[in-house]
């Protein structure tokens, strides 16, 4: 498994995966300690309840959500954000199309 992404990262060469559901991710920039990831959510898409070992912390680039954290629900919109501590149960409901930077703090291994 490789452990680091190059220095320079360029949009229009690394490809969106589709990870089902309305949902396809974006690998950016990352090394064992630090992880960034764009994260496009089709209207209705559906980040299910979750939790993992790593901290995150989420940029609204564009779309409106629903988020949830640890049971409690906001709305947020671009240019929002928001902070996922360790093991917190956490989601995401896509009422307008959009797109996530997620960064997570080790990297998610389980992503590469």
């Amino acid at each position: 498994m490789k452990t680091q992404s190059e220095n320079f990262l360029y949009d229009s060469k690394i490809d969106f995966e589709d990870v089902g559901g309305g949902l396809s991710r974006q690998m950016m920039g990352y090394n064992t300690e630090l992880m960034m990831v764009k994260v496009k959510f089709e209207t209705g898409g559906i980040g299910s309840i979750h939790q993992h070992t790593h901290s995150q912390c989420t940029f609204i680039d564009s779309g409106l959500f629903e988020i949830t954290i640890n049971g409690e629900k906001k709305i947020l919109k671009a240019g929002d954000g928001f902070f996922v501590e360790p093991n917190a149960p956490h989601g995401a409901v896509c009422l307008e199309a959009g797109l996530l930077i997620d960064t997570f703090s080790p990297m998610r291994k389980d992503f590469l």
